[in-house]
């Protein structure tokens, strides 16, 4: 399999088109939603009820992928339910959330004691560090932030022991700030290929987390660059990567509008915490 350096870009606005397989069939212009069409802040108030929120959420969905000219319902909505407490993790279930994001491993473990594991289908969200990957493997449906071979081997052996193929994405530190988790996008091809390679483990996409900026368009940027990326290494791999789990509550709708297939979704549901 030929080697080359993947360098992620930005690319300027025009039509795109995802390849076949992808998270949409139809083309949709970069452009996509105007700066005027992002929310400032959240669109309900702190009294709002969690039903009330949860309905502007899937709202605010469905109307950036209108926008983008995307499939309607094809992306999922990850409630981050780190600092969230039971009750109101149970309501949100109740209310027909179906995935849930956990930051770490152990909160996870007595949060899924609590709710079930059968309750919702799990998401680690959070940095996976290799010591814990024998419960990651046993508790959760997908793990969005593998960036390293070693945790990936050892994630791998414990699911493969269990006998599943247990779902994964890549995490890509796109925007380069030190003090987020992710390989750089240089070294993307690399571990690709090598999860890729493991057992006990499914690859279909990339992770990101967006930049922290003053306006939600603002971190369009980084979410074309993961997507771009993604492009790059199906052209240059055999591996298929059609997940892209990029946004959170301040820029999902920018998110969309690049091609995201999971959105990461706390404060806008449960408020700050």
């Amino acid at each position: 399999m030929p080697r080359h350096p993947i360098r992620a870009r930005c690319i300027q606005p025009g039509p795109i088109r995802f390849p076949a397989g992808g998270p949409a069939a139809a083309a949709f212009p970069l452009a996509g939603p105007q700066a005027s069409d992002y929310p400032r802040g959240l669109v309900k108030s702190g009294s709002a009820t969690l039903r009330e929120r949860l309905d502007d959420v899937r709202e605010r969905i469905a109307a950036a992928l209108e926008g983008s000219g995307r499939v309607p319902g094809s992306v999922v909505l990850v409630a981050v339910v780190k600092t969230v407490p039971a009750d109101r993790v149970a309501e949100a279930v109740a209310l027909g959330v179906a995935d849930l994001g956990e930051s770490r491993v152990q909160e996870a473990e007595t949060r899924i004691a609590g709710l079930g594991r059968h309750a919702a289908r799990w998401h680690l969200i959070g940095h996976l560090q290799r010591n814990k990957a024998g419960k990651a493997a046993r508790l959760f449906d997908r793990v969005h932030s593998l960036d390293s071979i070693e945790t990936a081997r050892a994630l791998s052996t414990h699911a493969a022991s269990a006998g599943i193929r247990l779902p994964v994405l890549a995490e890509v530190n796109i925007s380069g700030e030190p003090t987020k988790h992710g390989v750089a996008p240089e070294r993307a091809l690399e571990l690709v290929e090598a999860i890729a390679a493991l057992p006990g483990l499914a690859l279909d996409g990339l992770m990101t987390v967006g930049a922290r900026v003053e306006r939600p368009e603002e971190a369009r940027c980084g979410f074309a660059r993961l997507r771009e990326l993604r492009d790059e290494l199906e052209a240059g791999t055999s591996v298929r990567l059609p997940q892209l789990s990029m946004g959170m509550s301040a820029d999902f709708e920018a998110a969309i509008a690049e091609g995201s297939t999971m959105v990461r979704v706390g404060t806008a549901l449960f408020g700050p915490g």
